[in-house]
């Protein structure tokens, strides 16, 4: 049952939740309606009947003798006439039946406990012998004879001419009451369908996005205020899912051309080679040849499969302490015989300690210098320093002179396969992963990398979160002075 309830639409459950609310208000309405027409007719029963007390009480007060006494009914004969249904009993003192309508039926019970008029506060309801319903009074009054006991009035109305007029009065009210919960199930569908109409919209225009048009967009304008917020989060994932197709498309494209040269190489040098006999050393030139396209190949096909860990945060740092002056002085060394024989001036200022993976910082260390060595002409400067800002955060930047990146490509300079220059062609030392590797190496630290480049001078700059001890405070004893400024 659940099931089937959980499978109807929002329209049913809106419709079936505004009839039920709607007839349930109509039900107490119905109800309290029915309620205070029965007391309606209660109040004018007693106001009846305590007016037909109050005369008959006031006749037997006149009565001072016996004989006044006897007289009593036939005056009653003439003041209860006109009332039909009325029911009328007196009980004199001496316990007698003094006067009784004709066919009145007054309980015993009623009679045996009279009450004074002025106490009388309650009715009580029975059936008589032939099963029409009463409602009647009963009160004790004292006659005008001196010393004489009370007498006993009970006085009763038939109450069927009142179920005459609630019968049809009820079942009126009830049709009403179904009519009107029918109708407001309908209008309730209505209002629901039309309330519902932008989420309709949504859904076709939703319906109508595919891979080749991620670039459409939910009009956000045109919906309802409480349906915005959803859209302008669809339209959020939307742009994610654009821009992330783009970067696969891109990266499908690039990786394809990257691999595209070394497998064409391989294949136009193996076919030459296996056109005509060659010589052992021939043969053993052409395998040498290729084991360093295949190289290449496997270089780059293991920084993919880097990258791609790192997009899906699979990349996992050891946490050891490192020190980004004493990395950068052993790798700086390997580039010194170069820097030498191209007149490049190196120097290094700063020092601190971070915590990370010792291995995958060097390697992102190694790629933003060997990539600022690519890029520095003969005669050229490259700086490296390592400083502390005062949020705690450590910066390794690396500072070279040469030509000036323009401000659009700076943003893309740590995307896969991207080149500023696209007429330049990657030399054998790389497949242009390098930048992208370093970028991804320092976010799974929980830093960043970022560039800049203006007047003939470059710098790439690593941010990277402070070390931090057992007891979870940086440490601070290798650690350059906060007023270390970065160019």
């Amino acid at each position: 049952m659940k099931k089937l309830i959980g499978r109807k639409s929002l329209t049913f459950r809106l419709t079936l939740l505004f009839a039920t609310v709607s007839s349930t208000v109509l039900l107490l309405l119905g109800l309290t309606i029915g309620a205070l027409a029965e007391r309606h007719f209660e109040e004018l029963d007693k106001e009846l009947l305590d007016g037909k007390l109050d005369l008959i009480g006031h006749t037997l007060k006149k009565a001072h003798t016996s004989s006044d006494l006897a007289g009593v009914p036939e005056q009653l004969e003439d003041a209860l006439v006109g009332h039909p249904g009325l029911a009328v009993v007196v009980v004199a003192p001496d316990g007698s039946t003094l006067f009784s309508t004709p066919g009145a039926q007054i309980p015993a019970s009623l009679l045996a406990q009279p009450r004074p008029i002025v106490q009388q506060s309650r009715t009580a309801v029975w059936q008589d012998a032939q099963g029409h319903p009463a409602r009647g009074l009963a009160a004790e009054v004292t006659t005008g004879i001196p010393n004489a006991p009370s007498a006993t009035i009970a006085v009763s109305t038939d109450l069927s001419r009142h179920d005459h007029f609630m019968h049809p009065f009820k079942m009126a009210l009830w049709s009403i009451v179904v009519v009107a919960a029918l109708i407001t199930g309908v209008l309730g569908w209505v209002a629901a369908r039309r309330g519902l109409a932008p989420l309709e919209k949504m859904r076709q225009s939703a319906d109508s996005i595919t891979a080749n048009r991620l670039n459409q967009r939910l009009a956000v304008a045109a919906i309802p205020v409480e349906l915005a917020e959803v859209a302008e989060t669809l339209n959020e994932m939307l742009a994610r899912l654009e821009a992330s197709f783009q970067r696969l498309s891109d990266f499908s494209s690039d990786l394809a051309h990257e691999l595209r040269t070394p497998v064409s190489n391989l294949l136009t040098q193996t076919q030459v080679t296996l056109s005509k006999a060659r010589t052992e050393e021939e043969y053993r030139d052409v395998l040498a040849s290729n084991a360093e396209e295949y190289e290449r190949l496997s270089r780059t096909i293991a920084d993919m499969l880097f990258l791609a860990k790192a997009d899906n945060d699979l990349v996992i740092p050891a946490q050891e302490q490192v020190n980004l002056r004493t990395e950068a002085d052993s790798i700086l060394e390997f580039y010194e015989a170069l820097a030498e024989e191209n007149g490049i001036q190196l120097s290094i200022e700063g020092q601190a300690t971070v915590s990370g993976d010792r291995l995958m910082l060097r390697r992102a260390i190694g790629n933003l210098l060997s990539n600022a060595f690519r890029h520095t002409p003969k005669g050229g400067q490259l700086k490296v320093r390592i400083a502390k800002e005062a949020d705690g955060n450590k910066i390794f930047a690396v500072e070279n002179t040469g030509e000036t990146i323009p401000p659009e490509h700076l943003p893309r300079l740590f995307d896969r396969f991207y080149r500023a220059d696209p007429s330049r062609r990657r030399d054998a030392e790389g497949a242009g992963l390098g930048l992208a590797i370093t970028r991804s190496i320092l976010r799974a630290h929980g830093g960043d990398a970022t560039a800049r480049s203006s007047q003939g001078v470059t710098v790439f700059v690593l941010k990277l979160p402070g070390p931090k001890t057992q007891r979870g405070t940086l440490n601070e004893k290798t650690d350059t002075p906060d007023s270390m400024q970065l160019p």
